[in-house]
């Protein structure tokens, strides 16, 4: 699917109004895209047609999926701290199951959907094999949260190979929005306060971009990504950082003072993602979009 495509393109963005949601659908509109934001709660600030849906309930998600041609999947409960955990779980698993099972029932041409990072081991420990963590890494979920990640991903590989759609899965870390910049300076002295994830964040407009550049891809199969920020948290460089706190894991050569530790260098390579945003060049806004940010040190796919 090429990028000019993307003018007649009808795309369901599922959790179109959450953190990223919001981004997600503003840049697909801004490139041409025709977007419907289907979500249980519509857009405080709504910029396209909006249709309230359970994804949970199976019959909801083909209605809402029928006549489109794609859907980015990022409807879930956004974090591992927002409910219990078997209420997390349940949910996550089976509105994904329904949007990709309803996706290849109705031949869509690509889904791209919300994995995370938590799959690769958060909160992260010693007994990382290297850093930068990357795809080869294996998954090693921690809460049910992540697990429900996990299984997401198998059940791509599991559709894919059943129906032949293609399948994107980005495995987004921690997401900021404008506001949660200026909190930053209060990570600054206690390395461990961010270390669960290496210190990784990544703006919100890069997760939009990156759901773009997904759906624009070549990929046939049921592919897997990192999508983080180009930079850490940290003033201080990695090599201080990965002693102090992983003093037993080795940190590859040729890494950057400053430079991820969720390596994106094959979403860098197969999507053409390159993060256009970092905190040490962004101004926090004070733009209130209807709702409360989530706190810094959580995890959101919001």
């Amino acid at each position: 699917m090429s990028a000019h495509e993307g003018k007649s393109m009808r795309v369901v963005v599922t959790g179109g109004s959450g953190k990223a949601g919001r981004a997600v659908v503003r840049d697909l509109l801004d490139h041409g895209y025709d977007v419907l934001n289907a979500d249980l709660a519509p857009d405080p600030e709504p910029v396209c047609a909006h249709r309230r849906v359970d994804f949970q309930d199976f019959g909801e998600a083909v209605e809402v999926l029928q006549g489109h041609d794609a859907v980015v999947h990022l409807a879930a409960i956004p974090s591992p701290s927002r409910t219990t955990e078997g209420v997390a779980f349940r949910t996550n698993v089976t509105s994904t199951y329904n949007v990709f099972s309803a996706a290849c029932m109705l031949g869509l041409r690509r889904v791209v959907w919300a994995s995370s990072e938590t799959t690769l081991g958060l909160p992260f420990d010693e007994d990382k094999p290297y850093f930068p963590v990357d795809e080869e890494q294996p998954t090693v979920p921690k809460s049910s949260y992540a697990l429900s990640k996990v299984l997401g991903e198998e059940m791509a590989r599991y559709f894919n190979a059943r129906y032949g759609v293609p399948f994107v899965g980005l495995r987004i870390s921690n997401i900021f929005d404008e506001r949660d910049y200026d909190r930053i300076a209060t990570m600054q002295a206690d390395p461990r306060v961010r270390s669960w994830n290496a210190w990784g964040y990544v703006d919100r407009r890069d997760v939009a971009q990156a759901c773009r550049l997904a759906l624009e891809s070549g990929s046939k199969g049921a592919d897997v990504f990192i999508v983080a920020a180009a930079d850490t948290l940290m003033q201080r460089s990695n090599r201080e950082l990965v002693a102090e706190v992983f003093p037993t894991v080795p940190l590859r050569d040729g890494v950057g003072e400053n430079e991820t530790l969720l390596s994106i260098a094959k979403a860098r390579q197969l999507l053409g993602y390159e993060p256009a945003h970092s905190w040490r060049t962004e101004t926090a806004s004070v733009v209130n979009e209807g709702g409360r940010s989530n706190p810094v040190g959580q995890v959101s796919e919001e």
